[in-house]
């Protein structure tokens, strides 16, 4: 049976998920999910009251079906090989190659941190996750999120964390619900809700939530 796992998207920065070229992906933030998930699982993020544009929360930002897992080391591998747009390219004025996820060179020993949307005080966490999450089966509405049906409300996780294993009740209804909504295939509805300031260097803000453990809710 296939799992889902949903959580709380604090800023949407089109980096965590990166939905862009084709595929979704997640390959920094939330380790929790990336260690434990598999293939055919399902991850849903879901929009924060505090986002950036105002009050998101009870609304879909973006849902992946896990059609791939790769180590991170792989995924860099795959990123340079078949979607180098992965990669972030910070001297593009195109906002899409700044936000690419494959943060990390796995050429050097330790790793390397390319320059991106985080800083080297993520890179514990990003690394602790040791997977990265592929889909091409997803929808991304980001500052355009959806409300989600009142039935399916009590799946959002709160909190830091994410929840996984109180959602088997809701596995199949959310499944029958968001295959609908994708019935133009996979897409991407709208931008990411914030827009980074590229001149601060780690826009999304994210050293300010390193005590985030990513713990499981249930």
């Amino acid at each position: 049976m296939s799992r889902l796992f949903t959580y709380i998207i604090p800023i949407d920065d089109g980096a965590a998920p990166n939905p862009f070229w084709g595929v979704c992906t997640l390959n920094i933030c939330k380790p929790g999910i990336r260690r434990v998930a598999h293939e055919g699982d399902w991850v849903a993020g879901f929009g924060s009251k505090k986002a950036p544009s105002g009050d998101l929360s009870g609304k879909l930002v973006y849902a992946m079906k896990v059609t791939k897992v790769l180590s991170m080391r792989d995924y860099d591998t795959f990123a340079q090989a078949s979607c180098p747009q992965k990669i972030p390219h910070f001297s593009s004025n195109n906002p899409r190659d700044r936000l690419g996820d494959a943060i990390y060179d796995f050429e050097a020993t330790p790793p390397r941190q390319r320059i991106g949307v985080h800083q080297p005080a993520n890179q514990p966490t990003d690394i602790s996750g040791r997977n990265c999450l592929l889909s091409d089966h997803f929808v991304y509405f980001g500052r355009n999120a959806i409300h989600l049906p009142d039935d399916l409300l009590p799946m959002i996780c709160q909190g830091q964390g994410h929840r996984s294993t109180k959602n088997d009740g809701y596995v199949s209804a959310f499944i029958k619900w968001i295959q609908e909504v994708m019935l133009d295939g996979p897409s991407v509805r709208g931008e990411p809700d914030y827009e980074i300031d590229w001149h601060s260097g780690c826009g999304s803000g994210c050293p300010s939530r390193q005590d985030d453990k990513d713990l499981e809710e249930g």
